[in-house]
């Protein structure tokens, strides 16, 4: 199978693909050019682009400043894409990795997914099997809208849901932490209250995954003692790719 066709797969189901990175995460910029290169893609692409991620100066009631940080990311994702009236787009976090084999799945994705009405889609069967459907003969899984669900490495997102999400994810910056109509919380929480909110955002993930998140130190987590000192920062940098 040509890269083109992977590309052109991934291109037609998503039509723009935007990477949300820190612009000081060089590192991340060079593992995500190498992933995308697996679907024949990179970042000078001109359906692709590189959003520079959001740092702001304090944590402003969320669990953490990368907490605050990945929200306005995504927010501003979002608000982007409304802006230029894109009709998909696929969010790429910086150290999103393919899973073994999945760029070869890509155009089966993308015929599967022309076929389906979705708003949300994750890249990823979720992490709550007890209450997550089966996968359909496509390997696409209807989530319910009350399931929890982590991890925004590889998110679809349509025009309409960008529509209902960014506002609400805009009020959410001015009410308190743990207000009942939902506050600063983690980017992936907050989505998760919206789609419960409105069950009307279909979402869907796969089975088995198309991405993984790679190893390589956070962003949003506390940063650890062995990332604050730059010798060890390489060293544990290096044993994370290892892993």
């Amino acid at each position: 199978m040509s890269d083109r066709s992977l590309s052109q797969a991934l291109l037609d189901t998503f039509h723009r693909v935007v990477i949300i990175n820190l612009p000081e995460r060089a590192d991340r910029r060079r593992g995500i050019a190498q992933e995308l290169a697996k679907a024949g893609l990179s970042p000078d692409h001109p359906q692709v682009e590189i959003f520079a991620a959001k740092r702001p100066d304090g944590a402003a009631g969320f669990p953490s400043v990368g907490a605050h940080g990945a929200f306005l990311s995504h927010l501003g994702v979002m608000e982007r894409m409304l802006d230029h009236d894109w009709e998909r787009c696929l969010v790429l976090e910086d150290d999103m990795g393919f899973a073994p084999g999945a760029p070869a799945r890509l155009p089966a994705l993308a015929r599967a997914l022309a076929g389906r009405d979705w708003q949300i889609f994750y890249g990823h069967p979720g992490d709550m099997p007890a209450r997550t459907p089966a996968p359909d003969v496509d390997g696409l899984i209807a989530f319910p809208a009350d399931l929890g669900l982590i991890q925004l490495h590889f998110l679809g997102l349509t025009r309409s849901a960008a529509q209902t999400v960014a506002p609400e994810l805009r009020r959410m910056l001015t009410r308190p932490a743990g207000s009942p109509e939902g506050g600063p919380m983690h980017v992936d929480g907050a989505l998760n209250v919206l789609r419960a909110r409105h069950p009307a955002l279909t979402s869907l993930g796969i089975a088995p995954e198309i991405a993984v998140q790679r190893a390589s130190r956070s962003d949003i987590a506390e940063t650890r003692w062995f990332d604050r000192l730059p010798g060890l920062r390489r060293v544990s940098g290096a044993l994370r790719a290892l892993r």
